[in-house]
């Protein structure tokens, strides 16, 4: 992740926290370990376990390269417990795509054989692992690395703060170079070992911005109402399922909020959300990743059910929940060099339990910690670790 903004007032917690007598422990590990550790499966791969390491850019890919010390941040993890590894956000190959020289990048031979071996480690650490592909599009500054003379664009040249004149709306040639870039990708990340792809469609970047009404003003086929919106996502995510073999699974990340927006919403509804998710399924999307900022919250009046829930509801696929896993504060905060306490993991477990969706993913807790996954499948809930933001200026 890449967002900024400000520290915001205290909210709910997933739980409340009270110590516990040693029987009760025991029991609430034996439950986490038995709901945690079943395997999952996503079109043709198998998960062994629940958990998922959530993306997280980190910037430690000098030239696009992830090098010996990014695979061994993956492995670690993998050998850990962790079930399926969703690497940081990676560009995919169009210059536009990024704005970072340390980002890695999903093209290039030197790329691709650097993530060939993070692939091949992971593996060999008994994990499971997809890339994020993404393109950034209107957050996009014109001059910033790695292709400078690259400028932003988007479904209509508008930034997320609604302002213009900073970039310039796609063309045709523009969706099509980035649909073959997005493809290609996906191509390239089967043939180097890779176990699926996540696409980034979430948080006000390229994919999200053809979702969202706020950045989408076209008056083509490529806009207007939300099945309009989603027509180009669509037409993307088909021409990936078409690069890859049908087993080979592809995950779909998307977010109501948005950087620097934390209360835009794509659907107000779910018959809203709906009408985004269902072309989205129906060009192949095998499991969407639903990002929130607290897992916990309802995400429409008149249910329990948080964003992953309403999504597998809607969608039947399988559906992994995001936000805050394991800590007890918002994500947001870490941004601003705060740190955040260990949390209960009883109401995740109570979702988990009840089928409200598949996998969970863990940031923060994962970043901190990389045996947190092991942690949490034997029991050593005493040993988990609170989170410092310092956490996320190392690569451990």
């Amino acid at each position: 992740m890449t967002v900024t903004g400000p520290t915001e007032a205290a909210e709910p917690s997933a739980t409340g926290s009270a110590t516990a007598e040693p029987s009760a422990v025991e029991s609430a590990a034996a439950r986490a370990a038995g709901l945690l550790s079943r395997p999952v499966a996503i079109n043709g791969l198998t998960v062994p376990n629940r958990i998922v390491m959530a993306p997280m850019t980190r910037m430690f890919s000098p030239g696009g390269v992830p090098g010996e010390d990014v695979r061994s941040y993956y492995a670690r993890r993998a050998a850990a417990g962790v079930g399926l590894i969703v690497t940081e956000g990676t560009y995919v190959g169009h210059e536009s795509a990024g704005q970072s020289d340390r980002v890695p990048r999903f093209h290039g031979e030197e790329q691709l054989a650097g993530w060939a071996k993070v692939a091949e480690d992971v593996h060999a650490a008994g994990g499971t692992i997809v890339p994020q592909l993404w393109h950034i599009g209107m957050v996009r500054k014109q001059g910033d690395p790695p292709f400078a003379d690259a400028p932003a664009i988007g479904p209509s040249g508008i930034r997320l703060n609604g302002a213009e004149g900073t970039g310039r709306a796609m063309t045709r040639a523009d969706l099509d170079a980035v649909i073959g870039a997005f493809a290609e990708a996906a191509a390239a990340a089967e043939r180097i070992g890779f176990d699926g792809v996540e696409l980034h469609g979430a948080h006000g970047y390229l994919l999200d911005q053809f979702l969202w009404a706020g950045t989408n003003r076209r008056t083509d086929a490529y806009g207007g109402d939300p099945v309009a919106r989603t027509r180009f996502t669509a037409e993307l995510v088909a021409a990936v399922r078409a690069a890859v073999s049908p087993a080979f699974p592809v995950i779909f990340r998307y977010s109501q909020w948005k950087s620097d927006n934390y209360d835009a919403r794509l659907a107000e509804t779910p018959q809203e959300l709906e009408a985004i998710l269902a072309p989205l399924a129906a060009a192949g999307v095998d499991a969407f990743h639903a990002s929130t900022r607290r897992y916990w919250l309802p995400e429409f009046d008149g249910s329990d059910l948080n964003l992953a829930g309403w999504t597998r509801k809607l969608t039947g696929l399988p559906a992994i929940t995001v936000g805050s896993v394991g800590l007890d504060g918002d994500f947001i905060r870490a941004f601003a060099g705060e740190g955040a306490p260990v949390g209960s993991l009883d109401n995740l477990l109570d979702r988990l339990e009840r089928d409200e969706f598949d996998l969970v993913a863990v940031g923060r807790a994962l970043l901190q910690d990389p045996d947190w996954a092991a942690k949490v499948l034997t029991g050593r809930f005493a040993d988990l670790l609170p989170y410092d933001a310092a956490a996320a200026r190392t690569l451990t």
